[in-house]
């Protein structure tokens, strides 16, 4: 073998595995995860956000009540 064709096989090698990384897949798959996330938390806020106010705030009164 030539030193060319030891050079093109390096070249083509190293193509194909900048081609086969899954590095960038991970990433957008762990985007997409956290966006999920984040969508179901702002609809969660929104659905019971007046509710659990109103809980938290009949928690304080009743342990603020247990002090006396």
């Amino acid at each position: 073998m030539t030193g060319l064709m030891v050079s093109m096989l390096a070249f083509v090698a190293g193509v194909k595995d900048k081609l086969t990384s899954e590095k960038g897949a991970t990433a957008t798959e762990y985007s997409l995860l956290v966006a999920f996330i984040a969508f179901g938390i702002i609809l969660g806020v929104t659905a019971f956000g007046n509710e659990l106010n109103t809980w938290f705030n009949d928690l304080g009164t009743t342990v603020k009540g247990w002090k006396n």
